[in-house]
């Protein structure tokens, strides 16, 4: 069997030492098949009275540290990550029948990785980024508009550099479950749990 063929119906979903392998499998998949945004995740953190928010945002890129996401600092989600900086993502691609769950500790990316993607994205969002002041209350949609004018005129012939509350956050996952739908609810669940991220992968088959 192939790194990332499927297993024979009945023997559960093919385990990868990393798991970050395995994921980046059924991305690639989901890539192919789902019609809008593949990388979208939901996101979900705690206010400062602990009651849970959910929303979702965009997966900007996976690797051995991490998933990572960008945003408004201000915004609702960003002074509650940065307040209590644990989260927990999930994926579902409906076309595969697949879902992933992410619970981890939530970190600020670097100045550099937050300039280079800032840097390319189209310069309409960049503006965006600087004209929205996200999740607080707007008098009306004109306010808005005003603002993108504004930006837009003001970064015409320039380079729009990057605002000093719009950066990324990176979480680095303690565990991670891949679930797979089967016929009559049995369905595969795979979790891979540590203690720290230096410590090696604990896999675990779970009871649909």
């Amino acid at each position: 069997m192939s790194e990332t063929s499927e297993p024979e119906a009945g023997s559960g979903i093919a385990a990868k030492e990393d798991p970050l392998v395995l994921f980046q499998s059924w991305m690639d998949e989901a890539a192919k098949t789902e019609p809008n945004d593949p990388n979208a995740m939901a996101i979900a953190s705690v206010d400062a009275e602990d009651r849970p928010n959910v929303r979702m945002v965009l997966l900007k890129h996976a690797d051995a540290d991490g998933f990572v996401f960008y945003t408004n600092f201000e915004s609702a989600k960003g002074r509650e990550l940065l307040g209590q900086p644990h989260a927990s993502l999930c994926f579902h691609w409906k076309t595969l029948g697949r879902q992933v769950r992410v619970r981890g500790a939530v970190s600020v990316v670097s100045d550099e990785e937050a300039d280079a993607y800032f840097a390319s994205r189209p310069k309409d969002s960049q503006i965006g980024a600087w004209a929205s002041a996200q999740s607080r209350p707007m008098e009306g949609r004109f306010v808005f508009e005003r603002e993108i004018a504004k930006f837009a005129a003001k970064y015409a012939l320039a380079k729009v550099p990057r605002p000093p509350h719009w950066s990324g956050f990176r979480v680095t996952p303690f565990e991670i479950e891949f679930w797979r739908n089967r016929p009559f609810r049995l369905h595969d669940r795979l979790v891979y749990r540590r203690a720290t991220p230096s410590d090696p992968w604990r896999t675990e088959r779970l009871f649909p």
